[in-house]
């Protein structure tokens, strides 16, 4: 087992991870004290796997209920939320209540934003089962639910007592939720650590045969680079941003095909795509330097050639009211090389949206 930490001084916490974390009681119990009720928080593809192995660890430490959702980003919404309020209360559960998130991205963020939500902030403990979350979405405290007009409009920072990571987890994770998470490994080298980068490409074959050596050092890399960029900027006032690296591009198409169809890291995916086709444009990068974001992107069996059904009109749009904006001027992260991001805050319509059009096909 590895142990990173995130050092945000009294919001500090732990990083654990290795294979068969899950039956590690102690884990649990370190960061839960000894009969305070627990809420475990699931849906209905990871609780048949995974929550009879974490009641058992949780076996005597206090009374726990469980709420198992319906799967999927249509899930994130208030509405939702409010369905866990309401079985929060009818427990009752009070202030010392641990809420723990079994499950991927969705699971996280909604159960992250009820634990910061509830009586006005309960413990919550990340317990992430695919690889976006255990990557990406489970550290660094970012939790939140879509609204019809964007993705991850409502939410708070909220950092949880601990993530633990089982990789035995990804086992039962299907290729396209895989390569989902892939597209959070492969930002974190195009925007600021190359020999990363270059270490991907190197190993990409033994990365999507699911090599548990290769895996586990995605992972640990991934995870330390989200820790000091998280410990540098907790609320995302300035370097933390570089790491929504093809997200302003990817929100849009996630919001404009309807949440779900794509799933995030596809999105996210194609995002980087984007963001290396305007950085070009704009004469950050060279065509090869584009072509290289390109392959590295399709080796991980993510979407390339853009979106169907959507017009770059309609992108443009729902980019208005991306977080990201700010005093009226849409921000986006670019490459400035490879291995290299920077924050624009003012690009040239013309340009963004010969991009948009080269992407978005109607």
């Amino acid at each position: 087992m590895k142990t990173l930490n995130i050092p945000l001084k009294e919001r500090s916490y732990p990083i654990y991870i290795g294979e068969g974390l899950l039956d590690k009681a102690d884990l649990f119990s370190a960061h839960i004290g000894a009969g305070q009720k627990m809420v475990v928080i699931s849906n209905e593809v990871v609780a048949p796997l995974y929550l009879e192995k974490t009641l058992a660890s949780l076996a005597g430490l206090g009374d726990v209920e469980t709420v198992v959702l319906p799967d999927g980003e249509h899930t994130k919404t208030l509405q939702t939320a409010n369905e866990v309020f309401t079985e929060m209360l009818q427990v009752p559960c009070d202030r010392k209540t641990t809420v723990i998130a079994l499950g991927g991205g969705v699971t996280g963020d909604l159960s992250g934003f009820c634990a910061a939500c509830y009586q006005r902030g309960v413990p919550f403990i990340q317990v992430p089962t695919t690889l976006l979350s255990q990557v990406d979405s489970s550290v660094g405290g970012k939790t939140g639910v879509n609204h019809a007009l964007g993705k991850n409009m409502v939410g708070a920072f909220y950092q949880p007592q601990a993530v633990i990571i089982d990789t035995a987890t990804l086992d039962s994770l299907d290729d396209r939720q895989f390569s989902a998470g892939m597209a959070e490994v492969v930002k974190y080298g195009l925007l600021g650590d190359l020999p990363f980068l270059e270490w991907i490409e190197q190993n990409i074959n033994a990365i999507m045969c699911r090599d548990k050596q290769a895996i586990a050092q995605i992972i640990e890399r991934s995870c330390q680079a989200k820790a000091d960029i998280v410990a540098k900027d907790e609320k995302e006032h300035g370097v933390r941003a570089l790491l929504n690296l093809g997200h302003t591009f990817g929100h849009a198409i996630e919001s404009a095909k309807g949440y779900g169809e794509w799933l995030h890291g596809e999105a996210v995916g194609l995002g980087m795509v984007m963001a290396a086709d305007l950085s070009r444009r704009l004469g950050y990068i060279k065509p090869e330097d584009q072509q290289r974001v390109q392959s590295i992107v399709a080796a991980a069996k993510l979407p390339v050639d853009g979106v169907q059904g959507v017009s770059a009109e309609q992108l443009r749009e729902l980019m208005a009211v991306d977080k990201k904006v700010a005093d009226g001027k849409l921000r986006f992260i670019l490459y400035k090389q490879i291995g290299q991001a920077i924050i624009v805050d003012d690009v040239p319509e013309l340009q963004l949206m010969q991009t948009l059009s080269s992407f978005a096909h109607q």
